[in-house]
């Protein structure tokens, strides 16, 4: 089952219809291994109405967190029934982004860092579900925490528990990462609405939209490549830490690249 402080939250004043379960059976092997400390009853990023002073259990800046996922059909082992991670972003509340915020902390092997620390099936499940589709997966999670993840005020080095292995906030965003996309089967919420892969029939770009809309309870952002569905992005706030946090889901602030008619084609295997 979902560590309880993952479950997706309820928006601000609106009900937010919740995934019975994870259609990808998440181990409890995966919960976290570190706790933040934080409470999750105070304001969530992006709408506190005071200056917030510890910023390792408010995000900020960057309190309006996306989590995209590809949709590769050319990649070899990406699952034909599911999209993969692309990665988990922390752009600021009006829609900014910092990124590479702290190069002393650019860790490589990830694998290995994972390993040490008891995150196997983390890694098991980045290497099914979380793929480079231009050079190794190693080069993507190394991106990607670099890019992004240093850019979390909740996961700096002086916000995890003392005693803390060097490179354990990673390895919680790495966690982080894999469950909250646990909790968004978007190929599922898409087939619910009988819409799937094909190589001759188009979408309009309201169908796809309004079948996330429904299962999610917030608004996602679609990308295209020409008219060729690519990417999908969910945007939540937080309340707490990355670590352990309350992820929010909130309405994307702005549209994608897709037009009104989109292409989503099988994958070739």
């Amino acid at each position: 089952m979902l560590s309880a402080a993952l479950v997706l939250g309820a928006l601000v004043g609106a009900s937010v219809a919740k995934p019975e379960a994870s259609p990808f059976g998440i181990s409890s092997s995966l919960t976290k291994r570190i706790s933040s400390g934080c409470s999750t009853s105070g304001p969530a990023s992006c709408h506190n109405t005071t200056r917030e002073t510890n910023l390792c259990c408010f995000e900020s800046p960057g309190g309006l967190i996306l989590q995209t996922q590809f949709w590769d059909t050319d990649v070899s082992g990406s699952p034909s029934d599911s999209w993969t991670i692309h990665g988990l972003w922390p752009d600021n509340c009006d829609g900014s982004f910092s990124e590479d915020c702290d190069p002393s902390r650019d860790y490589t092997d990830i694998s290995s860092l994972l390993e040490n620390q008891g995150a196997t099936s983390t890694l098991d499940f980045m290497n099914q579900f979380w793929l480079n589709d231009d050079g190794s997966n190693e080069e993507l999670w190394e991106h990607e925490w670099a890019t992004h993840g240093t850019c979390y005020s909740t996961l700096q080095v002086d916000c995890l528990p003392e005693g803390s292995p060097k490179g354990a906030e990673a390895v919680a965003f790495f966690e982080t990462v894999v469950n909250l996309f646990q909790t968004l089967p978007t190929f599922d919420w898409l087939e619910d609405a009988d819409i799937t892969p094909s190589s001759s029939k188009s979408y309009s770009l309201s169908e796809l939209t309004e079948a996330l809309e429904k299962q999610f309870g917030a608004t996602p952002t679609f990308d295209c490549d020409d008219s060729t569905v690519t990417q999908v992005s969910y945007y939540f706030n937080l309340k707490g830490s990355v670590i352990d946090g309350e992820f929010i889901p909130t309405d994307s602030p702005e549209s994608g690249s897709c037009k009104s008619s989109v292409k989503y084609p099988p994958k070739k295997g």
